[in-house]
């Protein structure tokens, strides 16, 4: 390979700009690279953004203006692991507005239409523990939920 790691292209109908911005103004460690445009050998527009270059969280991306023909879809989605439930709640907050879709189980769509799944530190330990009751309980609270509420998961998990 070339380059380091891999580079994720997210596909877009004319917003690969905005939404870079967008995900860049969401995450530290984020910054926009390189913006190419189309030229008179189309299909878009000469001059019109064709990709933007961006890092988010210190993820490559590149956001492609390829037209209205791919959508996104939760076949594909992004996890948040987040240190506590402030940062939970930053994420679910700027992820959901203006047009953001709340989902359940922690999961959500951004503006785009983006999935993403926004889980606090601890779930995934709790969900696997070797105590079967332990780990029902966290499931099933878990699954009553739109946005995670990790005191709530972890007195399901304690059994309170």
């Amino acid at each position: 390979m070339t380059t380091d790691g891999f580079t994720t292209c997210l596909w877009f109908d004319g917003q690969a700009e905005e939404a870079a911005h967008y995900y860049v103004s969401i995450f530290k460690n984020s910054a926009i690279g390189r913006v190419g445009r189309y030229n008179e050998a189309g299909p878009g527009p000469a001059g019109s953004v064709l990709a933007v270059e961006f890092t988010a969280n210190g993820q490559k991306f590149v956001g492609l203006n390829g037209g209205p023909q791919f959508k996104f879809s939760e076949a594909v989605s992004f996890q948040i692991y987040c240190a506590d439930q402030e940062e939970v709640d930053h994420y679910w907050a700027k992820l959901t507005e203006n047009g953001g879709e709340p989902g359940p189980c922690g999961w959500l769509k951004d503006r785009y239409g983006l999935s993403w799944q926004v889980i606090p530190d601890g779930l995934i330990e709790m969900i696997n523990d070797p105590d079967p009751e332990k780990s029902l309980r966290t499931t099933r609270a878990m699954y009553a939920m739109g946005k995670l509420d990790l005191t709530a998961l972890r007195r399901a998990y304690e059994g309170e």
